[in-house]
């Protein structure tokens, strides 16, 4: 008979290890946060609260990568990590409601900048005190653990107090701030102690993630058009961004997650986890951001496209969402290069080139119809994908 304390012990994973369901059931968490960063970028589309938008799902980033680590560690369906995992997603629930009054507190109700520092002080806790339980004799791992808690977590968190009192530009430099610092740690920290123990676990772990993205994407092209009748240009322009939705897709998820995912697996100790804090941790970081940034810009293209009586088809998009559209893709691009660049030792011509063409072409979309901006970023993602998917399309140098 199983007794009630093996029921809760944690469970070390194997090297075969897969996504569970209950990772699944947290992730789900994470998709209303996504969500939540995009109305905040959406509600004030100015280029410093797209900066505020970006520092949020960094902070939001470290809250699920502390725990996609230790789930490819310890089972996450093992009694006693389930239940951190459970109070991690009621913690992130309340910091998601929040996100909207984190830069505008509405009066009335709780400090909501305050809510969300002392909820996301929390989520880190959890994640060092579930760790330092899942290891009882693991002497360089616990002395990491400290280490990660003096430079990575207790000055970052002061910071995010100090920011919360204030507003507007100081509130998200003070923030700002508060996320160099807490990267910087992790760095500083080193890979000792940390350790990937089944590759495909942490790959497939990742890929979720940035799915979670690119569904957010779609979802902003449903959320443009919602309450406006369906014309022609609504659903061509809605196909357009599925198209770059799905072009997006295939670049990672047939080039990009394919080659780390083999890099990792060959790599073992400490190689190992090097590789898995900068090409995941550090590194999709930027996919991330950039599908969600480049998803304010098509739900911004799908408004203006149905709210025919306060925009015409020929009017461009304004201010920092006209680089925002295809500046979001082409930092997803570059991230993707870089990546590849760290897997392979190679550099892509056609990830790093489109992305540089992608970044710089807010001007261009500043000054042309939003539908058409739309329909030519389809355009380069597409010619990308099929360059990508020729033999010698991902021209490298050494």
């Amino acid at each position: 008979m199983t007794t009630g304390k093996e029921r809760s012990r944690m469970i070390a994973t194997e090297d075969d290890h897969r996504v569970t369901p209950a990772e699944l059931f947290f992730d789900l968490v994470f998709v209303y946060a996504i969500t939540q960063v995009t109305a905040l970028m959406a509600r004030d589309t100015s280029a410093l609260r797209l900066l505020g938008g970006v520092v949020v799902l960094a902070l939001l980033w470290w809250c699920w990568c502390c725990f996609a680590w230790l789930g490819n560690v310890v089972r996450a369906d093992s009694g006693a990590l389930f239940g951190v995992l459970v109070a991690v997603m009621a913690v992130v629930l309340i910091v998601s409601l929040t996100v909207p009054e984190v830069y505008d507190d509405a009066p009335g109700g709780l400090p909501a900048p305050l809510v969300f520092v002392l909820c996301y002080g929390a989520v880190r806790v959890l994640h060092l005190v579930s760790y330092w339980v899942s290891s009882p004799g693991d002497k360089a791992l616990r002395a990491t653990l400290r280490r990660t808690a003096l430079l990575s977590v207790a000055p970052p968190f002061v910071l995010l107090l100090v920011g919360s009192a204030f507003t507007g530009v100081t509130q998200i430099l003070i923030w700002l701030g508060a996320v160099a610092i807490d990267y910087s740690g992790i760095w500083i920290t080193g890979s000792s102690g940390w350790r990937v123990a089944s590759p495909g676990h942490f790959a497939e772990r990742h890929g979720l993630i940035v799915l979670i993205a690119l569904g957010e994407s779609i979802v902003a092209i449903g959320v443009g058009v919602s309450g406006y009748p369906v014309s022609a240009a609504v659903l061509g322009a809605a196909a357009a961004g599925l198209l770059v939705v799905a072009g997006l897709w295939r670049l990672y998820f047939r080039q990009v997650a394919e080659a780390a995912e083999h890099r990792l697996a060959a790599l073992t100790g400490d190689d190992r986890t090097r590789f898995a804090r900068d090409a995941y941790t550090f590194l999709h970081l930027p996919l991330v951001a950039g599908v969600v940034v480049s998803a304010l810009g098509m739900k911004k293209v799908l408004h203006q496209i149905a709210d025919t009586g306060h925009y015409d088809l020929s009017e461009p998009l304004h201010g920092i969402v006209a680089w925002a559209l295809p500046g979001g893709a082409g930092v997803f691009l570059l991230a993707s290069g870089v990546i590849l660049l760290r897997a392979t030792g190679r550099r892509s011509l056609v990830l790093l080139v489109g992305g540089l063409v992608c970044v710089c072409a807010g001007p261009l979309t500043a000054v042309i119809p939003a539908g058409l901006a739309l329909a030519l970023l389809a355009a380069v993602v597409t010619a990308l994908v099929v360059l990508y998917g020729r033999k010698d399309g991902a021209t490298t140098t050494g």
